[in-house]
């Protein structure tokens, strides 16, 4: 027989433990400790106590925002589980001081201090500047797309929650008539009922829930005037394509130094589209940074924040800017063969739905064509020019048009009444591009523009890995734009704290 270990658990132990000594010089947590009590200003909080002369003393700022940084740090955002760790994690408990905060007071000091985490988001980019981890010589800005507290199929444009409230309400009425055609054959089933019934209660609060936001809500619209999908539960997020699928959430935009990837502004956008966002971002940088941050430097961004109005403001700005276009890659010659492994599209069999420019004999010496039924048609235009090609234009005559047995085949509609049309392409003349956009494509097509370009990959991307995988914050957990950009500023604060233990103080 094995023998093993005796164990009793009717037993009690005496474990003296000194908090100060659990936070041990060379760790995050004593980084932390470090960095809110000597660093940081935190009278920024004392407007929000009332509580002089009356009232319940409150936890102080400094132990629930050590608290909070820390349980991030460690990926945890949840409010409830990081009750749990002060109660059960002696490194937590020794960071809180045993304090041991309810998870509503954790929640509510997470969700109600946007102001004061933006002013102390600034305050740990002067810290790092100071500690020499900022070389303002080169900022590059991108987006992290990530979903937030709200389903996405809570999202449609006013007609579509419409529509979505109709269905309900059809199937609402739908299982009242079955229960009442139940009821007159006395078929109905117990189990089947109140199941069916706890089913309409949840349609009915779900179409309550739609009426509610169509009466008090407009129609939200996008940068171009046209309505985009609002949704229910947090409008202010939106439905946005990633390389995961689709997802209702915000768009965590940063820009970061190159020197040693600080981030130093940063915004939570509910918006899929990048557009106009580099603007707000680079007067946050020159915000955060004192002594003309962008003067010297270089500013990257990819093509989600090409247009002109950017492109205007940078030059404008005198603002040494490298933003690429949708075509960047395909104009660089390193990439050429980056597609030899798709497979290929062009022998596949188009099936043939109308007739096209290869089915019309055109001579262009004697500029003549013939329709495939056989008939003359007659030359509309001898060098007619569409964008950047010119071409011959013939058109049937009406008469033979009116009674072909092939018209189904010829016209885009049976309904069309006028005759069919054909361009012949004779040449493609050059494109002369001229403004900020043809600019911008000579300088980031240049041996130069293309080398400085090629690090945007390396400074910004790696700030997103490290706050997704690293530090495992996957998602937003509040709601609104006002919370979740206090959400993504608290992020990117810790990213930078991390940077200040890396580089300073855990040497």
């Amino acid at each position: 027989m094995p023998r093993f270990k005796e164990y009793n658990y009717n037993q009690m132990v005496m474990l003296p433990i000194s908090f100060e000594r659990q936070i041990l010089p060379g760790t995050f947590e004593h980084s932390v400790n470090y960095l809110v009590d000597e660093k940081l200003d935190l009278s920024i909080f004392d407007s929000r106590y009332n509580n002089d002369e009356t009232g319940r003393p409150a936890y102080d700022p400094a132990i629930l925002l050590k608290i909070v940084l820390l349980a991030y740090s460690r990926g945890v955002t949840s409010s409830r589980k990081i009750e749990a760790l002060c109660r059960e994690n002696v490194i937590f408990m020794a960071i809180s001081a045993d304090t041991s905060p309810h998870f509503t007071t954790i929640a509510d000091f997470i969700s109600s201090c946007p102001e004061q985490i933006a002013k102390l988001f600034q305050q740990v980019i002067l810290i790092c500047d100071d500690m020499g981890l900022i070389g303002r010589e080169m900022f590059a800005v991108d987006g992290c797309k990530m979903p937030s507290n709200a389903s996405k199929e809570w999202s449609g444009t006013r007609t579509e929650l419409k529509k979505k409230a109709q269905k309900i309400d059809r199937a609402v009425r739908y299982l009242l008539k079955k229960h009442r055609d139940e009821d007159k054959k006395g078929h109905a089933e117990e189990s089947v009922r109140r199941r069916e019934e706890q089913q309409i209660e949840k349609l009915l609060a779900a179409s309550d829930k739609i009426e509610k936001f169509l009466q008090h809500n407009q129609e939200r619209l996008g940068r171009n005037g046209k309505a985009v999908k609002s949704n229910i539960t947090d409008n202010d997020s939106a439905k946005m394509k990633t390389g995961h699928g689709v997802i209702q959430g915000y768009n965590g935009v940063a820009a970061v130094d190159g020197k040693h990837q600080v981030v130093v502004a940063a915004e939570a956008f509910g918006s899929g589209q990048e557009h106009g966002l580099l603007e707000p971002m680079l007067e946050q940088v020159e915000e955060n940074l004192d002594e003309e941050p962008l003067d010297d430097a270089k500013v990257l961004a990819d093509s989600g924040y090409c247009n002109a109005g950017t492109l205007d403001y940078l030059e404008q700005r005198q603002i040494d800017g490298y933003v690429a276009d949708h075509g960047f890659r395909s104009r660089d010659p390193r990439f050429a063969d980056a597609g030899r492994y798709k497979p290929s599209t062009t022998d596949k069999i188009r099936t043939k739905s109308r007739f096209t420019t290869e089915d019309f004999q055109a001579d262009i010496e004697n500029r003549t064509c013939v329709c495939p039924a056989g008939k003359t048609m007659w030359l509309k235009c001898a060098r007619a020019r569409i964008v950047n090609s010119i071409f011959m234009q013939f058109q049937a005559h009406q008469s033979d048009c009116a009674g072909c047995e092939l018209r189904a085949q010829c016209l885009r509609s049976s309904k069309q009444k006028g005759a069919r049309q054909v361009n012949i392409p004779l040449a493609v003349l050059p494109r002369v591009e001229v403004g900020v956009l043809a600019r911008m494509k000579a300088k980031i097509d240049s041996a130069k523009g293309r080398h400085i370009y090629s690090r945007r990959l390396g400074i910004v991307e790696p700030v997103f890995g490290n706050i997704r995988e690293t530090l495992g914050l996957h998602r937003f957990t509040l709601r609104g734009k006002k919370k979740v950009d206090g959400q993504w500023k608290l992020m990117t604060m810790l990213h930078n704290m991390l940077k200040i233990h890396r580089y300073g103080l855990a040497t």
